[in-house]
């Protein structure tokens, strides 16, 4: 496993150089690293490199490339721990309506208010009035099923998708329509510090709590009698979870919009490299996480003259290996 570990690091580092070099405005590697050397240092060689090029690197990749990576590992952290409390591996932020009622409270926002810290607390506000959607559509006299949990879900992405439509159609066409609009598709193509100062603190305290939480949640993916069997309260721990998912999703969804497939692919990958041991496979799903969303932001702004909504390429990708993933699934069980 410690080689796993040095390879994700690797990979990383490499990822996030690329991503400094690559773009419509090519940086060599050593111009990217004289760049980085002097910011740290605090020396002043900027004779060796022009002032653009320092201004692209510091100032506009540098800020995408933190809060890809914030929010990559949050969203595949997230959807880790969802997977592993609801027992099941097709569960993530956007299957049981987190995503979506948070893009509802952010496109309301933006509609009303056009604020950061307003948008983020209506997303979180959307996400957590999802989460408490599902789990009353989802309660039945025996608790809460998790086959219904997720089918309330479905209902709810369904029904928020259907109140989105109707904020776009009521917004301003010549201003806060394309504002919406692009930002419900995904991107990180307005990321400043600013942004990621707001995201770091959401993605690292919740998401330590959910790493804190990795043994309760190894008990939970054995099945919900065997945990209250051993004495867990499985009902806060499941809340506790739930609401650090949708602090982690919604502070996604307010900095670059709605990213799909994140949190429900990622976690798979991870799987290969770590099991599922949560103590191993949450970190995991955050390096892997971070280095696949940064790829994809990367790919997003370089493939062609005009950047690519993110929500596109990461349903390109993942929409194949979900499909995948059932086929194997429904193989399984043919076999038993």
């Amino acid at each position: 496993m410690r080689n796993h570990w040095i390879l994700l690091t690797i990979l990383l580092l490499a990822t996030v150089l690329t991503a400094l070099c690559a773009g419509r405005y090519y940086v060599s590697f050593t111009t990217v690293l004289q760049i980085l050397s002097d910011t740290l240092t605090g020396r002043n060689t900027t004779g060796d490199y022009s002032r653009t090029a320092e201004n692209v690197v510091l100032y506009v990749r540098l800020p995408r490339i933190l809060i890809a990576g914030l929010a990559g590992a949050g969203l595949a952290v997230a959807g880790a721990a969802l997977q592993g409390i609801f027992r099941n591996p097709l569960v993530g932020p956007q299957i049981i309506g987190v995503s979506s009622g948070a893009a509802l409270g952010g496109a309301l926002a933006l509609l009303l208010f056009s604020s950061l810290f307003i948008t983020i607390s209506f997303a979180f506000l959307g996400g957590l009035l999802a989460i408490v959607l599902v789990f009353l559509l989802g309660l039945n006299r025996h608790g809460s099923s998790l086959l219904m949990l997720i089918l309330a879900g479905v209902i709810i992405n369904a029904f928020f998708a259907a109140l989105i439509s109707l904020i776009t159609y009521f917004a301003d066409p010549n201003n806060t329509l394309q504002t919406i609009v692009f930002w419900l598709m995904g991107s990180f193509a307005t990321a400043t510090y600013l942004k990621v100062s707001v995201l770091l603190p959401v993605v690292v305290i919740a998401g330590g709590i959910i790493f804190a939480l990795r043994f309760r949640i190894n008990v939970l993916s054995l099945g919900e009698e065997n945990a209250q069997a051993l004495g867990l309260p499985v009902t806060a721990t499941r809340w506790t979870v739930l609401i650090c998912v949708t602090l982690i999703t919604s502070a996604t969804v307010a900095v670059s919009g709605t990213i799909g497939w994140v949190g429900l692919i990622i976690p798979h990958i991870a799987r290969l490299i770590s099991g599922h041991d949560h103590r191993v496979l949450l970190p995991a799903s955050a390096l892997t996480g971070a280095i696949y969303l940064i790829a994809v932001d990367t790919l997003a702004r370089s493939m062609t003259s005009a950047e690519i909504p993110l929500s596109v390429i990461t349903a390109l990708i993942g929409a194949p290996i979900f499909a995948l993933l059932i086929h194997s699934m429904n193989k399984k069980v043919a076999d038993l």
